[in-house]
C-alpha cells in the first residue's frame, strides 16, 4: 500500500496487519483517481469507513484542501493517525471516531459540505444501501458533487436511492466501483 501521486507519491502506508480491514488496492485506487482526478485539487473529501486512509490520503496528497476520515475501530483508527503521520499530510486531516451513521448526521449538524465522499464498506453486508440512505437523511454531499461506493464485484446496490442515482459502475477483479450523483445533476465527470 502506498499513495500513488502527488506530494506524498511513493510514500508507504502501514498495512492493517490481522485487524479486521480490507485496504482498497493500489490497483482500484488508481483507476479511481483517473476517473474523480480532476474534482480532487481545492476539494472537500469525505473517506468514510476510511480503515487505514489510503484514498483519502491519495486526495489529499492529489491536492483536496481537506479531507475528513471516519473510523469507528481504535486499533484502525491509531493506523491510520500513524499513516497521516508517515505521509506529512496533518494539514486538512480530520479523523471522527464514530461509526459512518452518527460521523454523517454530525457533520451534517455542523454544516459540513464535500465536494466528494468515497465510502468503503465491508463488502457483502448491504452497507452501499446503508450508506446512501444515510447520506440522504443527512446531505453532506454538495450540489455538483460526486459519491463513490467500493462494493464487492457480485454485491447488488441500489441504482437510486432518495436523490442519488448512480451513473457509472466499474469492476476490477473482487472489487466493484458505484459513482452515484443527485438526480438535478448532470453527469459530466463521466464523459
Amino acid at each position: 500500500m502506498r499513495v500513488i501521486a502527488g506530494s506524498a507519491k511513493k510514500r508507504r502506508l502501514k498495512s492493517p496487519g490481522k485487524l479486521p480491514v480490507r485496504p482498497t488496492s493500489d490497483r482500484v485506487k488508481e483507476a479511481l483517481f483517473n476517473i474523480i482526478g480532476n474534482l480532487v485539487p481545492g476539494s472537500e473529501f469525505a473517506d468514510l469507513f476510511a480503515g487505514t486512509g489510503g484514498v483519502g490520503l491519495e486526495a489529499l496528497s492529489r491536492g483536496a484542501r481537506r479531507a475528513v476520515f471516519v473510523e469507528s475501530n481504535p486499533q484502525v483508527a491509531r493506523i491510520l493517525k500513524e499513516n497521516i503521520t508517515l505521509t506529512g499530510l496533518w494539514e486538512g486531516s480530520e479523523i471522527i471516531r464514530r461509526d459512518v451513521v452518527t460521523a454523517v448526521e454530525f457533520m451534517q449538524r455542523r454544516g459540513d459540505k464535500f465536494d466528494i465522499i468515497f465510502a468503503d464498506p465491508p463488502y457483502r453486508q448491504g452497507l452501499a444501501g446503508l450508506t446512501l440512505n444515510t447520506l440522504c437523511k443527512y446531505p453532506v454531499l454538495c450540489q455538483g458533487g460526486v459519491l463513490v461506493i467500493e462494493i464487492g464485484a457480485g454485491e447488488a446496490a441500489p441504482e437510486k436511492a432518495g436523490s442519488y442515482y448512480m451513473v457509472r459502475r466499474e469492476k476490477y477483479g473482487d472489487t466493484a466501483l458505484l459513482f452515484y450523483k443527485h438526480s438535478s445533476e448532470g453527469d459530466k465527470f463521466c464523459e
